[in-house]
């Protein structure tokens, strides 16, 4: 579905999967039976409360449906947080691009929040200020991008990347923002020109603690640990809980045919052990906990596709923190 009339509103999305609802619903107590059978555990450190998205899983049906379908549907499942991954929406929907203000109109009606926001580190370079502003008109409280510090990745590549971020941080600060980054698993490499240095570690070293923050992608921590070994994901938040504001809450199955170590899968349905990782990271901070599935776009059947797996993904995630 690549063009939505602009008369499209949630009940035609309704009308359209009504006949999975009953599936969608069997599949996510499916899910979620293992997690919602742990025992109930106090001082969460991820409050249920505060489950989130990153708009990216479903790009798809933001691109074609637009942020008024998709997130009110969003606020329907259980959601509570968004994090942006752009801000654009097919240009028919409304006869020309949706603005910000739009936007935090619709996250307001909706009773949702802007979380963060994932930002190219060339626009960080060009356009701090006006990624800034983005953020204020949104709500957000937080801005990032999920491109790795360096595209050199050598100690001294990692050191002039925190430098840069070290400025960008402070920026944001004095705006009442946090900057942070996210991780993918080349940063957990170690790096070329010392071996037995991880590039992660130099960043983290090098970075101003007041001023750059992290969003800790499991996923892909425990891909780089895999890939590298030598370090527990959950180490570095235990160590430095107040870096570590967000999450990505993404689940994989494990699977040595992948050079990764792991599928990327609907939450629920992977076996890395976020029950430890959470008992491990302990309760000393809050961390907002925000699904995320690279591959939810190729999801079947479509309708729901992509929300279909936001839905299923936000059951397991409940059940998990429950």
């Amino acid at each position: 579905m690549s063009h939505i009339h602009k008369s499209f509103d949630r009940r035609d999305f309704l009308r359209a999967t009504a006949g999975t609802t009953v599936a969608l619903a069997a599949a996510s107590v499916t899910g979620a039976t293992a997690a919602s059978a742990a025992p109930a555990r106090t001082n969460l450190s991820i409050p249920k409360d505060r489950i989130g998205i990153q708009l990216y899983s479903i790009r798809d049906k933001v691109g074609s449906l637009g942020f008024a379908v998709v997130l009110a549907e969003l606020a329907r499942i259980g959601y509570q947080e968004i994090e942006f991954a752009g801000y654009t929406q097919n240009t028919s929907i409304l006869g020309r691009q949706i603005t910000l203000p739009e936007i935090r109109t619709l996250l307001d009606d909706n009773g949702l929040r802007a979380v963060g926001s994932h930002v190219g580190i060339g626009n960080l370079r060009s356009n701090l200020q006006g990624e800034l502003d983005a953020a204020e008109i949104l709500g957000t409280p937080h801005v990032g991008t999920a491109n790795a510090p360096s595209n050199l990745n050598t100690v001294a590549g990692y050191r002039a990347a925190a430098d840069e971020f070290n400025v960008w941080g402070a920026a944001a600060t004095a705006r009442g923002l946090k900057l942070y980054q996210h991780n993918h698993a080349g940063e957990f490499a170690f790096a070329t020109d010392q071996p037995s240095v991880r590039l992660y570690d130099v960043f983290l070293k090098n970075t101003d603690p007041r001023h750059v923050y992290l969003e800790l992608d499991i996923y892909w921590a425990y891909v780089g640990q895999y890939r590298w070994p030598g370090f527990d994901p959950a180490a570095y938040v235990r160590n430095q809980p107040y870096r570590y504001p967000l999450f990505h809450m993404k689940d994989g199955d494990a699977n040595s045919a992948n050079a990764n170590g792991f599928d990327i899968v609907e939450f629920g349905a992977g076996d890395l052990p976020y029950e430890k990782f959470i008992r491990d990271i302990g309760p000393r901070a809050s961390h907002v906990g925000i699904w995320e599935q690279d591959t939810a776009p190729n999801t079947l059947p479509n309708p729901p596709g992509s929300l279909g797996a936001a839905e299923r993904s936000f059951t397991a995630l409940k059940g998990l923190l429950g």
